[in-house]
């Protein structure tokens, strides 16, 4: 049972537009968007810029509806397959991909990959470029033992998961399930990309104070080993954000293969 005085992102949600202004806006803290824009975006251009990690498929399943972490990985996959909990999120996503009015302004993000990789074209083509670029934006149920049932997605070479099994996930048995879960998206032999935040037991949006399962590295990695993954990477940036919205310790990028 789950003893957590918090709401459960899974069954409770949040209002996904008000969760962008506080982490992820160009408004937010400065230090907020070092942990939660830059060192997500330095980390994921460095891995697929490496070479190893492509392909036809990339599944991305990651808490609410935010989509810098995309910005380095559309040109390394012809398919890019968005997995979404909740309704709203959907619907939050799809204003951005299709430039409706009011969606929300992610050309800072765009911008920081753009000087991180150094390319010499501009942020508002990288922008154009991941708006167009092949993806489906498809509901799931984690409830379910087939996550995407009665849809029967492609096997993926590589699945990106941001912030959300610590989010979902009520202790660490649940943890390791849904971390099964989500693995069985994969082909063999490929790969996943876990980004989350470290010894945390809370985020705020709103009035809300929402549960994240606090666990360390060696958890994460055990967890990992234990489902058939060999870890090939691993960064870990300490906490530099002063701020009361969550109580994390560390932001960890961890990058693995699953044995064939």
């Amino acid at each position: 049972m789950d003893s957590s005085p918090y709401k459960l992102y899974s069954e409770h949600g949040f209002d996904s537009r008000q969760w962008l202004e506080l982490y992820f806006s160009d408004e937010s803290e400065k230090n907020l968007a070092a942990d939660f824009l830059e060192f997500p975006i330095k980390n994921l251009t460095k891995t697929f810029t490496e070479g190893q990690i492509k392909g036809d498929v990339l599944i991305d399943f990651s808490v609410g509806c935010m989509i810098h972490h995309l910005y380095a990985a559309y040109e390394f996959f012809k398919h890019i397959i968005i997995l979404k909990m909740r309704d709203r999120c959907i619907m939050e996503l799809k204003r951005w991909v299709d430039s409706r009015t009011g969606a929300f302004d992610w050309q800072h993000a765009a911008k920081l990959h753009v000087d991180i990789e150094g390319k010499s074209e501009n942020f508002q083509e990288t922008e154009e470029k991941l708006r167009s670029a092949p993806h489906h934006v498809v509901k799931c149920d984690l409830e379910k033992e087939n996550i995407m049932d009665p849809i029967v997605l492609p096997p993926a070479d590589c699945v990106l998961t941001v912030g959300l099994l610590g989010m979902i996930s009520k202790d660490q048995n649940d943890y390791i399930t849904n971390l099964r879960k989500i693995s069985r998206l994969l082909k063999p032999g490929g790969y996943i990309i876990v980004i989350g935040m470290l010894d945390t037991t809370y985020y705020t949006v709103g009035k809300d104070k929402l549960h994240v399962l606090s666990f360390d590295e060696d958890f994460i990695k055990t967890a990992l080993v234990g489902e058939g993954f060999v870890i090939d990477c691993v960064e870990i940036k300490e906490r530099t954000a002063v701020s009361d919205l969550t109580d994390y310790k560390q932001v960890i990028f961890i990058a693995a293969h699953k044995e064939k």
